[in-house]
């Protein structure tokens, strides 16, 4: 029964740490050298407590209590700025947009037309990648 509590856990610590690098993609020039350096370590580097700790000089509650700010820092950054959800959201518009484009390519009968929304498609798609 133990076991099985772990295993439902763990999607929801790789969620979080998915969620982390991402607020520290978007935030994490705004955190301070020291904390960045210490929360790179933990979320990118994927490095332990203890390790950072040695690493760093520190003892391993200090490195859990800067990577605690840190994590609450990056959420009020998002909260402020909404830089993540909007990233989403145009993320969601742009494939719609390739989409619409690509369907209505397929049923158009003006060969400009259809070439002009391939185009269109083609942007939406390289937009895509960049994300």
């Amino acid at each position: 029964m133990v076991q099985s509590k772990k295993l439902e856990q763990k999607p929801d610590k790789l969620e979080e740490m998915v969620e982390l690098s991402l607020l520290y993609d978007f935030y994490g020039a705004l955190l301070k050298e020291q904390k960045r350096s210490i929360f790179e370590a933990y979320i990118l580097d994927n490095y332990g407590l203890s390790e950072i700790a040695k690493e760093k000089n520190m003892s391993r509650q200090a490195v859990y209590e800067v990577i605690r700010r840190c994590r609450k820092e990056l959420r009020e950054y998002e909260q402020r700025l909404q830089l993540v959800h909007k990233f989403h959201l145009m993320k969601e518009q742009v494939h719609e947009i390739q989409k619409r484009a690509d369907s209505i390519a397929k049923e158009e009968q003006d060969e400009r037309v259809s070439v002009a929304l391939k185009e269109i498609s083609s942007l939406a798609y390289e937009i895509l990648e960049e994300f």
